[in-house]
């Protein structure tokens, strides 16, 4: 008997090497959003290099789930799950408001991830208010918010720094913000990028942004821009424990904020897992999407745990196994315990988070582009010719995106407590981009098909 081609076990070391290209071509993304969450909220460079241990630990502990499969959770299709972008508008915006912090952070995904649980066999009868023009338009928005970051990394750090003076806190100019030594560092990195992508053939244009990164550290090691000291204080072996910084606070905006998060995450994860099946043969019916979707809400509430965050399909690994046409979720899961493994080894998260942020900026601005650009490939199987209402849809939404960005006191006099949520232009951007697709266009967008094609559009993020 023939064994379906999504269950076949292949030969231990090719399953080993295709996990490990799995594990590269993701790698850059999952570390980047504890990097950020991390430095946003000033840990110390050990704390931060917990977190990329905890994530790496949890990417890999969270694809078993959805890869192997339990009675109830996981798609069992080879996927490979790692921290979405989508979290970090609003958990940067968490960040910065003292009374919620990185404990507030937590208690917000652990309360998200049950709540995705719960809602995981509803989704798909929500595909009417995410279709095309509003997926498309939020994943826009998260490209061109991120973008913020990435130039500020190639900067090297935040333009102005807070200091206490004289028992006042004041706001200086940062003097290595803007440094020609730093941007030429981020040049660099972007054009080893660039000419990877250009000129590189298969798996080398594929893992463009590592070896970018991987350049541009050697570079900064070279200058004395790059230090080693805590990578070599730092043990081999090192145990990720529940609750590392403490217990979670739980607070309403915070979690109301993360669940609407895990609602436009879930509706992505919906289409790539139906892309998924067409791209391997596989049937994917209702009780199989409810599973996979489950999966993401287990692994978010196992992020909050386990001292990380949000989790969700990684759609470029979903690209991956279009290029190489291996379609076992075996090799997805092989990925998934090298993650464990990586997670498991302090040293090299302690390494990962001794890369300088210009280099970093050199990559961000590849990677935070990339999701723009996703984006805006989703829109173009969006019908704005005969639909006009979709133009002002996607105009009024990026406005409201654009918000916090441009004006950040605008919402300074309405209560503090709804900052967190007027504070994220994402969270903007999605409220109005499905409030006014119902205005003007009603219930009846995004057929399943519709949703399978957008997936295809995103697999070039």
């Amino acid at each position: 008997m023939a064994v379906d081609a999504v269950d076949e076990f292949l030969p231990a070391p090719k399953m080993a090497a295709l996990g490990l290209q799995h594990v590269l071509v993701m790698y850059a993304g999952a570390v980047a959003v504890p990097l950020i969450i991390g430095r946003a909220l000033k840990l110390s460079p050990e704390d931060v290099a917990f977190l990329i241990s905890a994530d790496l630990f949890t990417c890999g502990l969270v694809t078993l789930v959805q890869c192997i499969g339990f009675p109830g959770v996981g798609i069992r299709l080879p996927v490979m799950m790692g921290v979405t972008f989508a979290s970090v508008g609003p958990m940067m915006t968490m960040a910065a408001t003292a009374d919620i912090g990185l404990l507030g952070i937590y208690g917000a995904v652990i309360a998200s991830g049950i709540f995705a649980i719960l809602i995981a066999p509803f989704i798909s009868r929500m595909l009417p208010l995410f279709p095309p023009v509003v997926t498309g338009t939020i994943i826009l928005v998260i490209g061109i918010s991120l973008m913020r970051v990435g130039i500020n990394w190639a900067g090297g750090g935040l333009p102005m720094l807070t200091k206490v003076v004289n028992g006042e806190v004041v706001t200086v100019a940062n003097p290595n913000y803007g440094q020609l030594p730093g941007l030429g560092l981020s040049l660099f990195v972007l054009l080893v990028i660039l000419a990877l992508i250009r000129w590189g053939k298969g798996f080398v244009a594929n893992v463009a942004v590592l070896l970018g990164i991987v350049a541009g550290a050697v570079l900064a090691s070279f200058t004395g821009v790059m230090h080693f000291e805590k990578v070599a204080a730092a043990p081999w072996f090192g145990l990720v424990l529940p609750l590392h910084f403490g217990l979670p606070h739980f607070s309403l905006v915070p979690i109301a904020t993360m669940c609407i998060v895990m609602v436009v995450v879930m509706i992505e994860s919906l289409g790539m897992f139906l892309a998924l099946g067409e791209m391997t043969g596989r049937t994917v019916d209702q009780k199989a999407l409810a599973r996979g979707l489950r999966a993401d809400g287990v692994g978010t509430l196992l992020g909050g745990l386990f001292n990380t965050f949000p989790y969700t399909s990684f759609s470029q690994n979903v690209g991956l196994v279009g290029v190489t046409g291996v379609k076992s979720r075996w090799v997805t899961a092989n990925g998934g315990l090298i993650m464990l493994a990586l997670g498991l080894l302090p040293k090299m998260a302690a390494l990962v988070e001794a890369v300088p942020q210009v280099v970093l900026g050199g990559a961000g601005l590849v990677m935070f582009g990339m999701v723009a650009a996703t984006g805006a490939r989703i829109l173009t199987a969006v019908d704005f010719k005969t639909n006009r209402f979709n133009l002002f849809i996607v105009a009024i939404s990026v406005g409201f995106g654009m918000i916090p960005l441009v004006a950040p006191n605008f919402f300074k006099a309405l209560p503090h407590e709804l900052h967190p949520l007027l504070e994220s232009g994402i969270l903007l951007a999605a409220i109005s981009a499905v409030a006014l697709n119902v205005f003007f266009n009603g219930m009846k967008g995004a057929s399943l098909d519709e949703v399978v094609a957008a997936a295809k559009q995103a697999d070039a993020h």
